[in-house]
């Protein structure tokens, strides 16, 4: 949990020195597309284990799944899939 704050901290350190030099938000822009782009391939990957419940199929959510499927879409959730059924684990 400490490791956390101290990342946390730092990021807000990082924004209020780019906020104080009056750097463009413009790459801030870019950031906050791809967070969002990873919350919602997080969602779609928490309603497949949800769904894929019944076929006992889970895959874990982590940043690396999350990214694939949000920054891919739906061929991103096949990839995953595929790739879970065929190693087999």
């Amino acid at each position: 949990m400490g490791n956390y704050l101290f990342l946390i901290i730092g990021v807000m350190i990082v924004f209020l020195i780019i906020m104080a030099a009056g750097a463009s938000f413009h790459p801030m822009k870019w950031v906050g597309r791809l967070a969002i782009r990873f919350v919602v391939g997080a969602l779609l990957l928490f309603l497949l284990n949800v769904i894929g419940e019944s076929f006992s199929m889970h895959i874990p959510i982590n940043l690396a799944t999350a990214a694939v499927s949000g920054l891919l879409g739906i061929p991103g959730i096949a990839a995953l899939v595929i790739i879970k059924f065929s190693l087999g684990s």
